[in-house]
């Protein structure tokens, strides 16, 4: 081998090196960032980590919501009619947010089945569903169609009966 080819080689071989270690430093620092979407029945086998970062998703159940005259403490469930999550949330909650829609929360589950969210996101409209919480319940053995239907049923009855809405607190 000429010094020239040895040379050309020794530089190949350094920038693949360096590639791969900036590739590996990247993956490293975004592991802990990463948020996998879990639904209540995937939380309930024990599928996901507890008190590391994810997002759960399902709809909000009916008379589950659970507020703190005293503090903007709230406690809900979140389920996909095959089981249910216990949510605690500390903050203001979007004004689209009510019972029997659609929501994705983010945070930590807790070892006693609780999860402390840190971001509650709600839906825009009667039609949206976010596609992790429709395929959640598409695996359920749901339609989400059924539930958009029953989320604007649900939201005419409360209506009716003068249920407030997040924003009216």
């Amino acid at each position: 081998m000429t010094p020239k080819r040895k040379q050309k080689m020794f530089v190949i071989l350094g920038l693949v090196s360096l590639t791969a270690i900036a590739v590996g430093l990247t993956l490293y620092a975004l592991r802990s960032n990463i948020n996998l979407f879990f639904s209540p029945v995937q939380i309930a086998q024990g599928n996901a980590p507890i008190e590391r970062t994810i997002r759960a998703g399902g709809m909000v159940k009916e008379g589950s919501v659970s507020r703190d005259s005293e503090s903007l403490n709230v406690e809900f469930k979140v389920t996909d009619y095959v089981d249910d999550l216990d949510v605690y949330y500390s903050g203001i909650l979007p004004d689209l947010f009510r019972e029997g829609q659609g929501v994705v929360v983010v945070g930590q589950l807790q070892a006693d089945g609780r999860m402390r969210a840190d971001e509650v996101l709600a839906r825009h409209d009667e039609n949206y569903m976010p596609p992790e919480v429709a395929q959640a319940l598409e695996e359920s053995g749901y339609k989400p169609a059924d539930f958009q239907a029953k989320a604007v049923e649900v939201g005419k009855r409360l209506d009716a009966e003068g249920v407030p809405k997040a924003s009216e607190y």
